[in-house]
């Protein structure tokens, strides 16, 4: 980036302002108001907060340390989400059958998520709820997902992409990788296509062992090129993650559409 930097803003009104790819390391608010302020797609390592009002605050994201008042609330939000839906717990296997468990428990809770969907009308599958994706992109990105840690990464495909897979939005653009935002799929398109994916996660399964979790992998794709100590079990995991945390999303975005 050329745009200069340790530049001050003082007594100006940037209200409604958008900050997209922006560099804001080192900056200093003080005496500011952030209310209404949407922050996505964001890296806060090493942020200070101090003599601030909160309100109201909501988090949503991977927490590493998350300290507030002088507690770290972390262990407490993590403990609280396992009570509150037991099978978040089975997302943190150690080995084959556990693995196993997880994905058998994913197919178990989507199917229920998927019949609320197909409650709604087709143009609500496409509706977005606060600007997130909609129920359809949702599932894409899940595609897109599977085909970057376990087509390319686990299998070594150079090119596991569907037309349909739909990267994160901020991902880089990359010869050959689809990224259509405009197209619209119905809703078995999209289900065919997971169950494509899905399919593949259950032969790699069902071909492995425990030494087979702990195999060195690395990606034959753009995506992840640069990670060098990757584990099948790893790639695995964050398979697990996209689709527990997404189908969440789901969930919370199928109730406003139907409310």
């Amino acid at each position: 980036m050329t745009a200069p930097t340790g530049r001050h803003f003082t007594e100006q009104d940037l209200s409604g302002a958008t900050f997209a790819r922006v560099l804001l390391r080192d900056a200093t608010f003080q005496d500011v108001d952030l209310s209404g302020t949407r922050i996505r797609a964001a890296y806060l390592d090493g942020v200070r907060m101090t003599g601030v009002e909160v309100p109201d605050l909501e988090i949503y994201g991977e927490l590493g340390r998350l300290v507030v008042n002088g507690v770290d609330v972390v262990a407490h939000v993590e403990a609280e989400l396992d009570r509150r839906t037991p099978e978040r717990a089975l997302m943190r296997p150690t080995d084959v059958a556990g693995f196993r468990e997880a994905f058998a428990v994913l197919d178990r809770l989507w199917a229920g998520t998927v019949e609320k969907a197909r409650s709604l009308g087709s143009a609500q599958l496409h509706q977005q709820v606060d600007g997130e994706w909609s129920f359809t992109e949702t599932l894409r990105h899940l595609g897109f997902a599977h085909a970057c840690w376990v087509g390319g990464v686990v299998l070594a495909a150079p090119s596991p992409w569907h037309p349909l897979d739909l990267p994160w939005d901020e991902a880089p653009s990359v010869d050959g990788v689809p990224w259509d935002r405009d197209v619209r799929p119905s809703l078995d398109e999209v289900l065919a296509l997971r169950a494509a994916r899905r399919a593949s996660v259950g032969e790699v399964l069902a071909g492995l062992d425990e030494d087979g979790l702990a195999r060195p992998v690395t990606s034959a794709t753009p995506f992840m090129a640069e990670a060098d100590s990757l584990t099948v079990a790893q790639c695995l995991r964050v398979v697990l993650n996209e689709e527990w945390e997404h189908r969440l999303y789901a969930e919370r975005d199928l109730a406003a559409l139907a409310g």
